[in-house]
């Protein structure tokens, strides 16, 4: 099964974005839970790619101030807040967010580091380590990118109190958009964006509320939540099953 495809041959709309959108829907769900007004939120952004651009553009509009945002050239700092519409114009302009005018250039290294409420790791692996876990400021890092935080950091990050939304579940969303494409093809019947992104949404929630309680029931960590919670589903149904495949 290929996905991913364009609207016109069977992809479903809501695809490219699914990604980021789910990063934010996280967010929005764990907000609820720790009670965070996102109006008074701050966010940094590393990656300004198919997902980082996405969830950027969607914590704006959620009314979050986005301090700063990064690509593979390096990033951008204004603690006054950043015109993502400017910031994307001069990255088609010039192939990188860097030396947008008005912001400070920062390295991608620093920019994890920056004054923060919600950091988002949406670029690559190996971000977050033991080395630069202790300062990090942020107060919720969510992993839109896979595997940006090593195990040592994440305990390190638990211990201080930062709420970390795994990349098992803050990223899911494009792999579910994934999965409804291929629902929609053997339906023979595509579904609109807005409704693709209302079932994205309650999966998205869904989820979250099985993993935070897991996490609260035993007292670990969202990521060990979250792989409780998968084991557990793949032991039910190989129970169920029984010898049958």
């Amino acid at each position: 099964v290929t996905t991913g495809k364009p609207i016109v041959l069977g992809g479903s709309a809501g695809r490219n974005e699914a990604t980021g959108r789910g990063t934010v829907f996280a967010i929005e769900e764990a907000a609820k839970v720790l009670d965070v007004d996102l109006t008074k939120t701050r966010t940094i952004v590393q990656g300004f790619g198919n997902a980082g651009s996405v969830a950027a553009r969607l914590m704006a509009d959620l009314g979050s101030k986005i301090v700063a945002v990064s690509d593979s050239r390096g990033g951008i700092y204004n603690p006054n807040g950043l015109d993502l519409g400017a910031v994307a114009a001069h990255k088609a302009r010039t192939g990188s967010v860097v030396s947008f005018r008005e912001a400070e250039n920062v390295s991608n290294e620093a920019l994890l580091l920056l004054p923060c409420d919600i950091l988002i790791p949406a670029a690559m692996e190996g971000q977050i380590m033991a080395a630069n876990a202790n300062q990090i400021q942020a107060s919720m890092v969510v992993e839109a990118a896979n595997g940006p935080t090593s195990p040592e950091a994440d305990a390190m990050l638990f211990d201080r109190g930062v709420f970390v939304i795994p990349d098992i579940l803050a990223n899911a969303g494009g792999v579910t958009v994934s999965y409804f494409e291929w629902v929609q093809a053997l339906q023979a019947f595509p579904w609109t964006e807005q409704e693709v992104n209302d079932r994205l949404r309650k999966i998205m929630a869904r989820s979250f509320e099985a993993v935070y309680e897991t996490s609260r029931q035993y007292g670990v960590h969202m990521r060990t939540a979250a792989l409780v919670r998968a084991v557990a589903r793949v032991a039910e149904f190989t129970e169920l099953r029984g010898i049958y495949p």
